[in-house]
């Protein structure tokens, strides 16, 4: 899947919502100015907002709609790429990150401070695109559907931190963790966006259910990544356990190997004192089925998005969206 095709597909809707993106992140302010632009200039692939539209033109087209997008998916869709970048530039603080999609963190080249406060505006910003303009833009249940989102947020990462230092992670954890930090923002994205268009409680839910999968999905093979990625990946490998943080990859190498898990759990709790562990750690993981325990439940998040989207009509969004959640099993970055 070419994401530039996509793009190209989505023509003026695309346009539409990087040019809000430019004008929304406008201050006047040169140095905010120019750390913005830059910014916008390594976004990634933009999944999210690429997301949005495809659900919004796919609910118009499944009920036979021939109306094109408004502004209000154009907001939404905006909305959720600003929130998202946002918490990037948080979480480069919280976690000292020097990298990101490649290039150097906002951290990185002018300190904490300046990431905490720009990422402080692209949120303040974000919800003035969700508020819109005037008191007649502003859908209280949009309104509530983001600020869920940011609780989920926060709560995915006091409660990924709690479980860092406890190295107590289950299954279980690890899904809610997942669906707080990576999911949760899909699914805003993918309900805003039939809410936008008015679209049926049955297509509101599908767009949710495929938009939940797929975040899981996406989450699972950036953990899969970790362990076993490139240098295409934009960021150092192993970062994950030396974070002492659990994820798929390692909770299924201890699932296949059950009688070392307390060891290594153990070595996970002295990583901070014991940076050696961390290699043998992912020895353990490799060696131990753990890569391939991930992506067999990575396939079945792919295969049950897919399955969500039977409930829109034929259509060339339909399609791009069941490739954007094969895609997301074989991406490498």
């Amino acid at each position: 899947m070419e994401i530039s095709g996509v793009r190209e597909y989505l023509g003026d809707d695309w346009k539409a919502v990087q040019d809000l993106l430019g004008s929304t992140l406008h201050s006047g302010i040169e140095l905010l100015d120019t750390t913005n632009e830059n910014l916008l200039s390594h976004s990634g692939k933009q999944l999210r907002p690429l997301l949005s539209l495809l659900v919004s033109r796919a609910c118009l087209k499944s009920a036979g709609e021939s109306e094109k997008l408004t502004e209000v998916s154009w907001r939404y869709a905006a909305a959720a790429e600003l929130l998202h970048n946002a918490t990037l530039l948080h979480d480069d603080v919280a976690d000292a990150s020097d990298l990101r999609r490649g290039a150097p963190t906002v951290r990185a080249m002018l300190g904490p401070q300046v990431s905490v406060l720009v990422g402080d505006f692209w949120l303040v910003r974000a919800v003035s695109l969700i508020l819109g303009e005037r008191d007649s833009d502003c859908n209280p249940r949009v309104v509530k559907l983001f600020s869920q989102t940011l609780s989920s947020l926060a709560e995915g990462e006091m409660l990924q931190l709690q479980k860092a230092m406890s190295a107590d992670t289950d299954y279980g954890d690890y899904l809610r963790i997942i669906y707080c930090k990576t999911a949760s923002l899909f699914e805003v994205s993918a309900l805003t966006a039939a809410i936008s268009v008015s679209a049926s409680k049955q297509l509101e839910d599908a767009a949710r259910d495929y938009a939940v999968k797929l975040g899981y999905a996406f989450q699972i093979m950036d953990d899969i990544l970790d362990y076993s990625g490139t240098a295409s990946v934009g960021k150092p490998l192993g970062v994950d356990v030396r974070e002492q943080k659990i994820t798929l990859p390692l909770l299924g190498a201890m699932a296949n190997c059950p009688e070392k898990a307390g060891r290594v759990r153990e070595m996970v709790k002295k990583i901070p004192d014991h940076g050696e562990f961390a290699d043998e750690i992912i020895s353990f993981v490799k060696e131990n089925g753990g890569v391939e325990y991930a992506a067999e439940k990575l396939n079945m998040f792919v295969d049950e998005a897919i399955g969500a989207l039977d409930a829109f009509g034929e259509c060339r969004e339909k399609e791009l969206l069941k490739e954007l959640a094969l895609f997301t099993a074989k991406r490498t970055w």
